[in-house]
């Protein structure tokens, strides 16, 4: 069973990490089933936001009987110390602790430092001072946020998307948090469902021993996958490196990583699978996609109200009306 050491944090993971976005949308009881069996199955460490909506509550149903055996994630989105340190006391009170393992900002537009102005990175000193956290950490989908991050030497773990698709750029931040002995956390390595092939995803993260990839759980049968790999591990072949390359040529240039950040749409469009429907077209089930349910969530497209927030949210800069519409465009070739 392989592990991953989080940098200078010294906390030593399984290597399969637990994303807990995803339980949200199941029940109570199936959500603490999930997370014990991960955890009786060899996982330690799960990762969860203040921004989950109910996640971090189900997290604390699951382990609040054996808290000291688990490392805990969470993130506030708080943008002054008044509503950091809010944000901190609920997700304690939720998570049913007295302590966060690494306490992340939640992808920030920017790199919180002290005397900012915001408050911010003060209030993480002073919550690390009172015990409430023991480790400091920053998200994000920005390479600006993410480079100054690793080079403040404020950070002790960076969560960022990485997975087979990643770019040159995307490449030298993970090599950077090694050099800065950083925990590097890796979210998205699916590409938010692109990737279906979870074998070739776990072998291209495995080729970097300081990566904790975090896979985004919400059904039974996703976790075995990955707990079938602790004791098999897959290796990358030349047949899944052309499967790769081939999926990179195919996903090259503009295209939504799902991120969510652009939502919620004044206008109710489901941006983050509207405007990539043509890859799930082409990389899922179809018979998912063409239901009626979403060709009426496709059409609301129709009624983009060019605001052009979606634009100004995306960490990734992409043209995202533009998207929608060509996407609209090429799902009604399917019907």
């Amino acid at each position: 069973m392989h592990s991953v050491l989080l940098g200078k944090t010294g906390i030593t993971v399984n290597k399969n990490g637990f994303g807990a976005l995803p339980i949200q949308r199941i029940s109570k009881k199936e959500a603490v089933y999930l997370l014990q069996k991960a955890f009786y199955n060899g996982i330690n460490y799960f990762d969860t936001a203040r921004a989950y909506s109910d996640s971090e509550e189900k997290m604390g149903a699951a382990f609040s009987y054996i808290r000291e055996k688990i490392v805990i994630s969470t993130k506030t989105g708080a943008q002054n110390g008044e509503d950091f340190q809010k944000d901190l006391e609920t997700s304690l009170r939720k998570l049913q602790t007295d302590y966060i393992d690494i306490y992340q900002f939640h992808n920030p537009a920017f790199c919180p430092k002290p005397g900012d102005g915001t408050g911010l990175y003060e209030a993480m000193i002073k919550a690390k001072e009172e015990g409430k956290i023991r480790h400091i950490g920053i998200t994000n989908h920005r390479l600006s946020v993410a480079r100054e991050a690793i080079e403040s030497g404020l950070y002790e773990t960076l969560q960022f998307p990485f997975c087979y698709l990643a770019t040159d750029a995307d490449i030298a931040v993970v090599e950077a948090c090694a050099k800065a002995n950083m925990g590097f956390i890796a979210m998205k390595g699916l590409s938010g469902g692109l990737i279906t092939n979870s074998a070739m995803a776990y072998a291209y993260l495995a080729q970097f021993p300081h990566v904790e990839p975090i896979w985004g759980v919400q059904r039974e049968r996703e976790l075995d996958e990955f707990l079938s790999y602790q004791d098999n591990p897959p290796v990358l072949s030349e047949e899944m490196k052309a499967a790769i390359e081939k999926d990179r040529v195919q996903l090259a240039g503009d295209f939504c990583r799902s991120c969510g950040y652009c939502m919620p749409c004044p206008a109710g469009i489901e941006i983050s699978n509207c405007a990539r429907m043509s890859l799930l077209l082409r990389r899922s089930p179809q018979a998912n996609w063409l239901t009626p349910e979403w060709q009426e969530k496709m059409a609301k497209i129709e009624n983009c109200l060019h605001c052009n927030q979606c634009m100004k949210k995306c960490p990734y800069g992409l043209n995202t009306p533009e998207l929608l519409r060509k996407n609209l465009e090429d799902y009604k070739t399917f019907l």
